[in-house]
């Protein structure tokens, strides 16, 4: 793949399983939901919220470039 391009094919190929298949999602994101349950026991609070925010902003990046038209 040129660049750091998606093709609208695949684009919106990852659109549509997001929207037909939402359970797959949930297995998609249950590992990130660990860590951050894991880090909020572990270090608390401050730690569980840095987490929560970090993926939230990786997820953001990423809805971004799926959505982005050019």
């Amino acid at each position: 793949m040129a660049g750091n391009e998606l093709d609208p094919a695949r684009r919106k190929a990852a659109l549509d399983v997001a929207k037909q298949h939402p359970g797959l999602l949930a297995v998609l994101c249950a590992p990130a939901a660990i860590i951050v349950v894991v880090g909020w026991m572990v270090g608390g609070a401050g730690l569980g919220i840095l987490l929560i925010a970090a993926f939230a902003a990786l997820g953001a990046y990423g809805l971004s470039r799926l959505m982005r038209r050019r």
